[in-house]
């Protein structure tokens, strides 16, 4: 086997954190100064930007962390957290149930309503109009039979979590802290959505956020992890609270409950093996 010290040292390369004997810094900040300084959303945002944030990007960032923490346990994340605690698994290993079930059908619309918010800004910016482009981009949808990701919630009709979010926002638009070109975007779309349907499609807790960390400036695929780092929260507390329940063994139906059967009805073995 060959090779230099130069190269051993660059497999793997980070502009992220640093740290060698009695040194530990992230994007250049010794921690020793960050600690007690900055809170654990800002450093996020350094080591995930490379910059410090704002106070009003902050705030941005945190209402939309806040807002994803939790949603009980009809949540298949949290139900599976709770259900992999009651089996003895040590509690790393039941916050990694659950947050291993965060895909793209649970826990990826975010990311799926991003990617729309982008690429209708993209075509309204390109001259095509924003209720023009907004339309466009719903009918492909309906040419697909898939779903708008970010609106409408199949437990609420209209998510708590919506309008203190879209407030910060709009608010923040005013400001001049983001430019809420992506905003414009996802009313419009929840605008068409309830003028088509007849009644109310709300925007959700994932359409709202994805506006804002692309206002914020965050990639699209970004979204899922921060998702990821929300949830974790209410994942590790539900987790850790069925692991106090002291029950064994919990399935996702209660024991007086057995799951429908469809198959074969009760036959017997053949006795003579040439039967089979």
């Amino acid at each position: 086997m060959t090779g230099t010290a130069e190269e051993a040292a660059g497999w793997w390369r980070t502009a992220v954190s640093e740290t060698a004997p009695d040194v530990i810094r992230f994007r250049g900040y010794p921690v020793e100064q960050l600690i007690g300084r900055l809170s654990l959303v800002e450093t996020a945002w350094l080591l995930l930007r490379g910059e410090l944030p704002t106070a009003a990007q902050t705030r941005l960032l945190e209402a939309a962390l806040v807002a994803s923490v939790d949603h009980g346990p009809q949540a298949p994340s949290i139900a599976a957290a709770r259900m992999a605690a009651t089996c003895g698994v040590g509690l790393n290993s039941a916050v990694a149930t659950g947050v291993g079930l965060l895909g793209d059908v649970h826990g990826g619309a975010g990311q799926q309503c991003m990617e729309l918010l982008v690429r209708v800004r993209a075509a309204a910016a390109d001259g095509a109009g924003l209720a023009d482009a907004v339309a466009a981009e719903l009918a492909a949808v309906r040419a697909r039979r898939a779903y708008v990701p970010g609106f409408g919630h199949r437990f609420h009709t209209r998510d708590p979590r919506r309008d203190p979010l879209v407030g910060l926002l709009e608010a923040a638009v005013d400001d001049g802290v983001v430019p809420g070109d992506h905003l414009a975007v996802l009313l419009e779309v929840e605008r068409q959505l309830s003028e088509r349907r007849g009644q109310p499609v709300p925007v959700n807790v994932d359409g709202v956020t994805a506006a804002m960390y692309c206002e914020l400036g965050f990639a699209p695929a970004l979204a899922r992890g921060l998702f990821v780092l929300a949830r974790s929260v209410g994942v590790l507390a539900h987790a850790w609270e069925e692991t106090q329940a002291g029950t064994r063994i919990k399935g996702p139906l209660p024991p007086s409950f057995t799951a429908p059967y469809d198959g074969p009805p009760l036959r017997d073995l053949p006795d003579d093996e040439g039967d089979r």
